[in-house]
């Protein structure tokens, strides 16, 4: 059965389902726990990313592969939803993600911000504005993501908490759909400030400069909590962490 999609099981056979994932997560968690105890270590990394994280975590993982060689890596890219699904079955062996929600058994740590900012064409009328308030954009469109997204879970409760009725004109799947359509002048659009950098760099994209914005935001690498991690797993979460500390010290 593949997340999303329709079962067609049986209450009985649903019921055996739950049980046999669940079989198989303690399964999966004496065999790890079996081989850290001889000392053991498959050199297998598991990584789940949100499909935001992309535009930085692939740098993360080439840059651990180059120290660690003989590591062979797994990358799962997927939204905010089918990653807390892969989550909750003890799938992967580390995620990276927003701020994961407090009802999961995840063992979870911050390591780097992550800005929500507001981006328009070149031309758009605002482009070049200063101090922005919400209200000025009452009559603009915003090109969103899918149910599902964090991005857009995070947007939608900032602009509910500011008393803003944003108006929607289309929603697209994926990070890159949002800034082509934007770029293309299909409205306004609320995104990572890392998915944007080579945009705003070259000018195809711009950042409007919105009271109140950017959304503050923070970074996640988490696991399931219970879960023992391998010596690679371990040694690429220290990573993770070190590298969003250096980050930071850049961007200060």
């Amino acid at each position: 059965e593949q997340s999303g999609k329709k079962s067609y099981l049986t209450k009985a056979g649903d019921a055996m389902l739950v049980h046999a994932r669940t079989i198989m997560r303690h399964l999966e968690a004496a065999s790890e726990e079996m081989n850290d105890l001889r000392g053991e270590d498959s050199g297998r990394l598991r990584v789940a990313i949100a499909s935001t994280v992309n535009y930085f975590a692939t740098q993360l993982l080439a840059d651990f592969a180059r120290e660690n060689p003989a590591v062979e890596i797994s990358l799962d890219v997927t939204n905010r939803e089918s990653l807390l699904s892969r989550l909750e079955a003890n799938l992967p062996d580390l995620a990276l993600m927003g701020k994961p929600p407090a009802d999961l058994d995840l063992v979870s740590e911050s390591f780097m911000d992550n800005p929500l900012i507001v981006i328009a064409s070149p031309d758009h009328p605002l482009a070049n504005a200063r101090r922005i308030a919400l209200a000025d954009l009452a009559e603009a469109h915003f090109v969103v993501r899918e149910p599902g997204s964090g991005t857009r879970v995070a947007m939608e409760r900032f602009f509910s908490e500011q008393g803003f009725p944003y108006q929607k004109s289309m929603e697209l799947m994926g990070n890159e759909a949002v800034k082509q359509g934007v770029e293309a002048g299909l409205g306004l659009a609320v995104v990572s400030a890392h998915t944007v950098e080579k945009e705003l760099t070259l000018q195809r994209l711009v950042q409007l400069d919105v009271d109140g914005m950017p959304i503050m935001r923070r970074w996640y690498v988490a696991y399931r909590k219970g879960k023992r991690l391998s010596p690679t797993a371990e040694a690429f979460r220290r990573f993770v962490i070190e590298a969003g500390a250096r980050r930071s010290e850049l961007a200060s």
